[in-house]
């Protein structure tokens, strides 16, 4: 069996080991995403332990971090609160934290995803708080000035590739055409938010024009900038005052 392209040497090597040709040929004729078969991924540098309660960190969501640790270092910002909303398998917030040195909150409606993410800040030693949290239901308590958070941003119509239904699927789908999390959260952290904030989102390709209104609207004083990814898609937003 020839190791398919998407799939690095080293990654060929592990299955290889684990699964039978036979067994492995089977899990591809069904679009099985191969990292589940692997059990982790490489997140920034770090080991992330993933299976089907917790989405698979995707690339961008490492562009993602990476930008919003070049602009913390470049603002001087000294985080004094920090939260990853809809963390998932705690990827964004483990990274954070151990290439910050600071402490971070962790939230996700998700009992079962947050275990997953548990494991991963033992996995790598890092501070991170988690707690189980409907953000759409339940309000913040305090005020952060590093918030960051990639939702659920799928429109239900949109099409999408087939091993995404191995993955949960609360975590990708969002009503109103995937804009559902961001209309909420930007109308509620206003309250929310220091004196010096860094907000980041990664978004859908197709939101801008909607987020740039809602975004406007609920932070008229703040600089609000989209940023492409390296596919030149327009992937995240930031809201910042510093």
């Amino acid at each position: 069996m020839n190791k398919p392209d998407y799939i690095s040497y080293p990654d060929w090597r592990i299955l290889k080991e684990k699964y039978s040709e036979k067994k492995l040929a089977k899990y591809f004729a069904k679009n099985y995403p191969y990292q589940y078969l692997i059990g982790n991924v490489e997140f920034y540098g770090y080991p992330i332990i993933v299976n089907k309660k917790v989405l698979i960190p995707r690339w961008e969501t490492e562009d993602l971090v990476d930008r919003i640790i070049k602009k913390i270092k470049k603002a001087h910002l000294k985080i004094n609160k920090a939260i990853d909303i809809c963390t998932g398998s705690g990827c964004i917030a483990v990274a954070l934290a151990k290439e910050l040195s600071i402490s971070i909150s962790a939230v996700d409606k998700s009992t079962k995803a947050l275990k997953v993410a548990k494991k991963n800040a033992k996995l790598n030693n890092t501070p991170v708080t988690f707690k189980k949290m409907d953000v759409l239901k339940e309000d913040f308590n305090d005020k952060y000035n590093l918030i960051v958070c990639n939702p659920p941003y799928i429109s239900y119509d949109e099409e999408v590739g087939k091993e995404t239904k191995y993955e949960p699927q609360k975590a990708l789908f969002a009503e109103n055409n995937g804009l559902e999390f961001y209309e909420h959260l930007l109308k509620t952290l206003p309250n929310h938010v220091e004196d010096k904030y860094l907000i980041a989102f990664e978004i859908g390709m197709n939101q801008k024009p909607q987020l740039n209104q809602l975004a406007k609207k609920y932070f008229p004083k703040a600089k609000i900038t989209f940023e492409k990814d390296l596919n030149n898609r327009e992937r995240f937003l930031f809201i910042k005052n510093v």
